[in-house]
């Protein structure tokens, strides 16, 4: 494990993009603490759409480098976990999800309105509003597991900037897989990133209605 954890509260704060990576190797077991974080993310009707590839090997991260706009990091990370949603998912999972829910006391009731629900409510998607709904889901399972790393003791970069044919490509990926973000993890070499400042709060959150301060 990394030397130093940290507070959930000082990870948030503390945390920057990592502009370089040493590339000392993650033990299997923090990797998959990380990776757990991530599992247990909140998803629409628990329906789970991420799909994540680990990228270790130093030739398959030089590949996915030529694929991410030649961003150093993405070779220098000990760990790539490239975070992707599966469009196909809720076909081939509905019946997996309702299991694991009555297992976990989900109402028969709601069991049999859900195994109804999610396939008129996913079926009617176009492409692209399939695609923005698993960028939420996705996104919210990629910050659990930047944040468990940043907790651990581990630097994080994660990354929009890559060729999604590309990424498809260097991965072997399903063509109902589609790509949402990049997640470098390792140790800091370096100088850090500068500190990039937040709004104040002021700025962006409103109470009861658009205009009106928080108080």
């Amino acid at each position: 494990m990394a030397d130093t954890r940290k507070t959930l509260a000082q990870a948030i704060a503390e945390r920057r993009a990592t502009p370089s990576f040493d590339g000392t190797p993650i033990p299997a077991e923090d990797l998959k603490q990380i990776l757990d974080a991530g599992l247990h993310a909140p998803s629409g009707y628990n329906m789970q759409p991420w799909r994540f590839v680990v990228v270790q090997s130093p030739e398959q991260r030089k590949r996915l480098r030529a694929a991410s706009y030649n961003q150093a990091k993405v070779e220098e990370a000990s760990a790539v976990i490239v975070a992707c949603g599966d469009a196909d998912g809720w076909r081939k999972d509905v019946d997996l999800m309702l299991q694991l829910g009555r297992e976990g006391g989900m109402p028969e009731s709601y069991a049999a309105q859900a195994s109804t629900s999610v396939s008129n409510f996913l079926s009617g998607f176009s492409r692209e509003q399939m695609h923005g709904w698993l960028n939420k889901h996705v996104m919210i399972a990629l910050t659990h597991m930047m944040l468990m790393a940043e907790v651990m003791g581990y630097d994080t970069a994660p990354m929009e900037g890559f060729e999604q044919d590309k990424v498809h490509e260097v991965l072997r990926l399903p063509m109902s897989y589609w790509v949402v973000a990049l997640l470098g993890i390792g140790h800091l070499k370096g100088p850090d990133k500068y500190n990039g400042g937040r709004f104040e709060i002021s700025h962006t959150v409103f109470s009861e209605e658009f205009g009106k301060p928080l108080k």
